[in-house]
C-alpha cells in the first residue's frame, strides 16, 4: 500500500488540520479580546482598526486559485 494514501495518514492529516482549527480559534479569540480592551479603554475606535485593516489588506497579494 502507498505509503502516503495509508488510512492512518489520512487520519493523521485529519488530526493536525484539527489542531490548526483549534489554534487558529485560540489565536482570533485572542486577539479580538485585545481589540476589545483597547477599544474600552478608549484607547483605539473601530474607525482606527478597520481603517488599518483596509489600509494593511491592500498589500495582500491575491491568492493563485480562485475565493468562492
Amino acid at each position: 500500500m502507498d505509503r502516503l494514501s495509508s488510512p492512518m495518514n489520512e487520519v493523521n492529516v485529519m488530526a493536525k488540520l484539527a489542531d490548526l482549527k483549534d489554534e487558529h480559534y485560540h489565536t482570533v479569540l485572542a486577539l479580538s479580546v485585545v481589540i476589545e480592551l483597547l477599544i474600552e479603554k478608549g484607547i483605539l475606535t473601530r474607525e482606527d482598526i478597520a481603517g488599518k485593516a483596509a489600509e494593511l489588506d491592500q498589500f495582500m497579494v491575491p491568492p493563485p486559485y480562485p475565493m468562492a
